[in-house]
């Protein structure tokens, strides 16, 4: 397999797994099967498409090359048809969704590095980045959540790290199969542990409001002492 099969490959494993997490949460929110394979699809497409045509290659894959049109609606119908034995939904989309974030992330800075117009090192990153939150975006929009990357989760960053070290792999020339595997891994990794330990990034501080409702400017506290 070379180099650009492998990355038809992961592009398509990327493609089922955010299909799979999408239809996930399709099916948790109690949606009938069209729902389901629409939110599947769009969940799978996004980023893709995103990604596309950023880097100016149209019509996009998603409606070129039926295999991934195929692989989303495939994943998607299982999805709603063996829901049950895939386990605790909530649980399984946002672990498909840390994976999909990892394939999508390093797909989409690789295609941004080896367009023919190649994309600078920053311009690739950021690329694999909405790449890979362009599925979870299009997914927690449509069954009406509040998109993961405008929570204060380590989501986008997981990405940004991913991206990174896929353009410092590919600056090396280090960019076969096995590293990129680990860059994927990595995004998971960070992603995954985030969640497990509870980090987050900074949340401003509200500040505090009077009676009502509005903020309240402190001035020189003018008080009596209190006895003793």
């Amino acid at each position: 397999m070379d180099s650009s099969d492998a990355l038809i490959a992961a592009d398509l494993l990327g493609v089922a797994v955010f299909a799979v997490s999408g239809a996930s949460a399709g099916v948790a929110k109690k949606l009938d099967v069209f729902g389901v394979v629409f939110v599947g699809f769009m969940t799978a497409m996004g980023g893709g498409i995103f990604r596309d045509l950023v880097i100016d290659t149209v019509p996009p894959l998603a409606f070129s090359d039926w295999r991934y049109a195929a692989v989303a609606m495939a994943a998607a119908l299982a999805t709603f048809r063996f829901h049950p034995q895939i386990g605790r939904l909530s649980r399984t989309v946002l672990t498909l969704d840390a994976a999909g974030l990892g394939l999508f992330t390093v797909t989409g800075t690789l295609k941004a590095l080896h367009d023919p117009s190649p994309v600078p090192a920053v311009g690739a990153c950021l690329i694999g980045m909405f790449t890979g939150m362009g599925g979870g975006l299009a997914r927690d929009l449509l069954v009406g959540e509040i998109p993961a990357v405008l929570r204060h989760e380590i989501y986008a960053l997981a990405s940004l790290a991913g991206a990174g070290t896929v353009v410092i792999l590919t600056k090396l020339d280090y960019d076969r199969f096995v590293p990129l595997f680990a860059a994927a891994l990595l995004v998971f990794a960070i992603r995954m542990i985030a969640l497990q330990r509870k980090w987050s990034a900074p949340v401003a501080r509200p500040p505090e409001a009077g009676p009502t409702g509005w903020p309240t400017r402190r001035g020189p506290d003018t008080r009596p002492p209190s006895d003793g």
